[in-house]
């Protein structure tokens, strides 16, 4: 049941790895319920129908047989296969037709000969290794490692076609600094919002558009600033001043 575990990831990780491949041609909007949905149930389609026969194979069900394991050998070495290609293929098309450099393309290459070598490790040269190194370890461990490069490559490749620095982004939430209102003259911070809202003017800093309280030189108002002061401010802003 893990060995039928695993195989249902594997495929089904193939399968979105594709999907995701499509994204670039903007059939559906990123992030959005349509694209997120139809991920997660296609791809629990795949994880059920792969699951389902490896255990009909594991256990003779059916059409079945652990003799001859056709159907488990078409879904793991020509489907997954088959979906992975297609994802190389979209990205060089992706980058060519709508990149300005080709240098991403480096990173998919990267990717394509990792796991064609971790592969070739794993199925064919297991054995070899195996026995030359006593039986402490086998194909797997070095299949492993370049299947585990192939994927940090592909994160590369998207890290850098993608312009926006979600490397570290948890969650859906909004900037924590972003203002949500508008500041107001009476407000304690306002003759500070000037600062940051023009940059040209006396000294670099303009002042023009902060109302009352500074002039159009770039200098405050001696009298309506001494007035203001002088009211008293029951409300306190939580804003940190420009």
């Amino acid at each position: 049941y893990f060995v039928a575990g695993y195989l249902g990831l594997t495929s089904a990780m193939c399968w979105c790895l594709m999907l995701n491949g499509f994204i670039g041609f903007q059939w559906a909007e990123d992030g959005t319920a349509a694209s997120l949905w139809t991920f997660r149930l296609s791809s629990l389609v795949i994880f059920g129908v792969m699951y389902f026969v490896s255990i009909a194979t594991f256990t003779s069900l059916g059409a079945f047989t652990k003799a001859h394991p056709i159907g488990l050998f078409i879904v793991y070495f020509i489907f997954n296969p088959f979906c992975l290609l297609v994802y190389v293929v979209l990205q060089i098309i992706l980058v060519v037709n709508t990149l300005d450099e080709y240098w991403p393309l480096g990173n998919i290459c990267f990717a394509l000969v990792f796991f064609i070598i971790g592969q070739v490790i794993q199925i064919f040269l297991s054995n070899q290794i195996c026995e030359g190194i006593k039986h402490y370890v086998d194909g797997v461990f070095f299949g492993t490692i370049c299947t585990l490069l192939a994927v940090m490559m592909v994160y590369k490749y998207w890290d850098s076609i993608t312009k926006e620095d979600l490397e570290f982004s948890v969650g859906g939430k909004s900037n924590v600094w972003e203002v949500k209102e508008l500041l107001h003259e009476d407000d304690e911070f306002a003759p500070y919002a000037g600062q940051a809202a023009n940059t040209v003017g006396h000294a670099g800093v303009s002042f023009a558009n902060t109302g009352s309280v500074y002039g159009g030189q770039g200098y405050p108002q001696q009298q309506q600033y001494q007035q203001q002061s002088q009211q008293p401010h029951y409300q306190q802003q939580a804003y940190p001043p420009y």
